[in-house]
Protein backbone atom coordinates (compact mmCIF):
# COMPACT_ATOMS: atom_id res chain seq x y z
CA UNK A 1 0.00 0.00 0.00
CA UNK A 2 1.32 3.52 -0.66
CA UNK A 3 2.01 6.16 1.78
CA UNK A 4 -0.72 8.45 -0.07
CA UNK A 5 -3.31 5.82 0.60
CA UNK A 6 -2.12 5.47 4.20
CA UNK A 7 -2.48 9.09 4.88
CA UNK A 8 -5.66 9.65 2.84
CA UNK A 9 -7.43 6.99 4.87
CA UNK A 10 -6.18 8.49 8.30
CA UNK A 11 -6.80 12.25 7.23
CA UNK A 12 -10.31 11.12 8.23
CA UNK A 13 -11.39 12.56 11.70
CA UNK A 14 -13.93 9.30 12.02
CA UNK A 15 -11.38 7.00 10.48
CA UNK A 16 -8.50 7.98 13.05
CA UNK A 17 -11.51 7.67 15.88
CA UNK A 18 -12.34 4.40 15.27
CA UNK A 19 -8.02 3.46 14.70
CA UNK A 20 -7.35 5.13 18.64
CA UNK A 21 -10.51 2.47 19.39
CA UNK A 22 -8.40 -0.18 17.81
CA UNK A 23 -5.18 0.46 19.17
CA UNK A 24 -6.86 -0.23 23.07
CA UNK A 25 -7.81 -3.83 21.21
CA UNK A 26 -9.94 -5.90 18.83
CA UNK A 27 -13.49 -4.80 18.56
CA UNK A 28 -16.61 -6.17 16.75
CA UNK A 29 -18.35 -3.87 14.38
CA UNK A 30 -21.13 -2.95 16.78
CA UNK A 31 -18.96 -1.65 19.14
CA UNK A 32 -17.48 0.63 17.21
CA UNK A 33 -20.66 1.97 15.74
CA UNK A 34 -21.38 2.75 19.41
CA UNK A 35 -18.68 3.96 20.36
CA UNK A 36 -18.44 6.66 17.83
CA UNK A 37 -21.53 7.42 17.45
CA UNK A 38 -21.90 7.18 13.73
CA UNK A 39 -24.48 4.59 11.77
CA UNK A 40 -23.97 1.34 10.60
CA UNK A 41 -23.31 2.11 6.97
CA UNK A 42 -21.55 4.91 7.99
CA UNK A 43 -19.08 2.97 9.83
CA UNK A 44 -18.81 0.27 7.66
CA UNK A 45 -18.05 2.95 4.89
CA UNK A 46 -15.14 3.94 7.25
CA UNK A 47 -13.61 0.25 8.03
CA UNK A 48 -13.70 -0.66 4.27
CA UNK A 49 -11.19 2.19 3.48
CA UNK A 50 -8.84 1.60 6.79
CA UNK A 51 -8.87 -2.29 5.78
CA UNK A 52 -8.46 -1.13 1.76
CA UNK A 53 -5.20 0.75 2.80
CA UNK A 54 -3.83 -1.75 5.14
CA UNK A 55 -4.53 -0.59 8.45
CA UNK A 56 -6.75 -2.82 9.81
CA UNK A 57 -7.71 -6.61 9.57
CA UNK A 58 -10.94 -7.94 10.18
CA UNK A 59 -11.83 -12.15 11.76
CA UNK A 60 -15.14 -13.49 11.65
CA UNK A 61 -16.50 -14.79 14.95
CA UNK A 62 -19.87 -16.54 14.52
CA UNK A 63 -22.04 -13.74 13.30
CA UNK A 64 -19.85 -10.69 13.83
CA UNK A 65 -16.77 -8.91 12.03
CA UNK A 66 -13.96 -8.19 14.29
CA UNK A 67 -12.05 -5.23 13.39
CA UNK A 68 -7.95 -5.35 14.69
CA UNK A 69 -4.99 -2.84 13.83
CA UNK A 70 -2.23 -4.16 11.48
CA UNK A 71 0.39 -2.75 13.25
CA UNK A 72 2.83 -2.97 10.01
CA UNK A 73 1.46 -0.04 8.43
CA UNK A 74 1.75 1.78 11.35
CA UNK A 75 5.42 0.89 11.66
CA UNK A 76 5.95 2.33 8.22
CA UNK A 77 4.09 5.48 9.11
CA UNK A 78 5.87 5.89 12.10
CA UNK A 79 9.42 5.37 10.02
CA UNK A 80 8.47 8.10 7.46
CA UNK A 81 7.85 10.26 10.03
CA UNK A 82 11.54 9.79 12.06
CA UNK A 83 13.58 13.07 10.85
CA UNK A 84 10.49 15.03 11.24
CA UNK A 85 10.19 14.07 14.81
CA UNK A 86 14.37 14.80 14.82
CA UNK A 87 13.72 18.41 13.30
CA UNK A 88 10.82 19.11 15.86
CA UNK A 89 12.78 17.67 18.61
CA UNK A 90 15.78 19.65 17.39
CA UNK A 91 13.19 23.05 17.54
CA UNK A 92 11.76 22.39 20.93
CA UNK A 93 14.87 22.20 22.64
CA UNK A 94 16.44 25.11 20.56
CA UNK A 95 13.00 26.88 21.90
CA UNK A 96 13.05 25.33 25.02
CA UNK A 97 16.96 27.08 25.62
CA UNK A 98 15.69 30.23 24.69
CA UNK A 99 13.58 30.23 27.49
CA UNK A 100 16.04 28.59 29.81
CA UNK A 101 18.19 31.71 28.65
CA UNK A 102 15.40 34.46 29.16
CA UNK A 103 13.71 33.37 32.08
CA UNK A 104 13.90 35.91 35.12
CA UNK A 105 15.79 38.46 32.67
CA UNK A 106 14.08 41.96 32.47
CA UNK A 107 11.90 42.37 29.83
CA UNK A 108 12.50 44.42 26.42
CA UNK A 109 9.84 46.37 26.83
CA UNK A 110 9.87 49.62 29.17
CA UNK A 111 7.53 49.98 32.23
CA UNK A 112 5.37 52.57 32.50
CA UNK A 113 7.33 55.50 34.01
CA UNK A 114 4.72 56.87 36.22
CA UNK A 115 5.48 56.99 39.64
CA UNK A 116 3.86 54.49 41.57
CA UNK A 117 2.80 55.86 44.97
Amino acid sequence: MSDATLWTALADPHRRAIVALLLERPRPVGEIVEACGLSQPSTSKHLRVLRDAGLVRVRQDAQRRVYALDPAPIAALDAWLTPYRKLWNESLDALGRRLDGTAGQPSDTPEDPTPKD
